[in-house]
């Protein structure tokens, strides 16, 4: 056999072997991402008071949320362009911002009912800040739905938080 056949042999196998090895780490990629947190170690029970816990501390940060997007989207800097572009920047990032704090701060010990909203009214905030960031306008129907919908939410956690 040549140098170069016994080249492309190894070249081959090595390819193959690399081959493998990505399909075993693309494997363990997606199961990583698929699998749910503690599936391989007993699922902890959570206590009351953990969980009275929890709904306090969500409710508080929702509540810190409503009032930093409210108090950014209704700030008046004047009619500059500079101005409303701050106000316009600060409203981005409240509402971003602010959708991913509450995603941070769900956990197991958050009442299922309560974290299904928070966690509803949160990917909202998200959309509706990228929809702005996108220069959607405030009239835009997609981006008003996602806003009635937030809203909504809200109210039902307001209910749920009283």
């Amino acid at each position: 056999m040549s140098q170069t056949g016994n080249s492309a042999g190894v070249s081959n196998r090595l390819t193959v072997v690399a081959l493998v090895i990505a399909v075993v780490a693309a494997g363990l990629a997606v199961w990583s991402l698929v699998r749910t947190p503690g599936s391989d170690v007993e699922a902890k029970a959570v206590s009351q008071e953990q969980s009275a816990e929890a709904k306090t501390r969500i409710c508080e940060a929702f509540q810190t949320v409503r009032a930093a997007v409210s108090l950014q989207t209704n700030a008046n800097l004047g009619k500059d362009k500079v101005a409303v572009q701050a106000v316009a920047a600060n409203a981005r990032l409240a509402t971003l911002g602010g959708g991913q704090f509450l995603l941070s701060l769900l956990d197991d010990a958050v009442p299922a009912d309560l974290a299904d909203a928070v966690r509803s009214f949160a990917t909202d905030l998200e959309f509706i800040g990228m929809g702005q960031l996108a220069g959607a306008p405030g009239d835009d129907p997609t981006q008003t739905a996602r806003m009635t919908g937030a809203q909504t939410t809200a109210t039902t956690i307001n209910e749920l938080c009283a």
